[in-house]
């Protein structure tokens, strides 16, 4: 499994885990999350690895649909680059750095 993909989908989970199914869910997390294997995950769950294989293909291709309609990923890596440029270029701005403080929890980005 690529590294990238693995925290491109551990990523959109996190965005947009409250809209997928408890099943997709599950799968999505034992799989990307805790590196469970397909076997391991369709023994846990008492189906197939071939239905374990098919809803991780199509919860993957509903996490991207989401990205694309919502941007809530990209939209957080931005404000993650602007927040860190502010922060780099006005070090000595104490209330814009109470501010960006201020910002960066509301993002959890602590």
């Amino acid at each position: 499994m690529e590294i990238e993909k693995t925290n491109r989908m551990n990523a959109l989970f996190e965005f947009y885990a409250a809209l997928l199914t408890d099943k997709q869910m599950n799968y999505i997390e034992l799989y990307y999350a805790d590196d469970y294997s397909l076997a391991e995950i369709a023994e846990e769950f008492g189906v197939s690895r071939q239905a374990v294989y098919d809803n991780i293909k199509r919860t993957e291709k509903v996490l991207e649909a989401y990205e694309m309609k919502l941007h809530m990923y990209s939209d957080y890596i931005v404000r993650n680059e602007i927040f860190d440029e502010i922060t780099q270029r006005y070090a000595d701005d104490e209330y814009l750095q109470e501010k960006i403080a201020i910002l960066s929890s509301i993002d959890n980005r602590d």
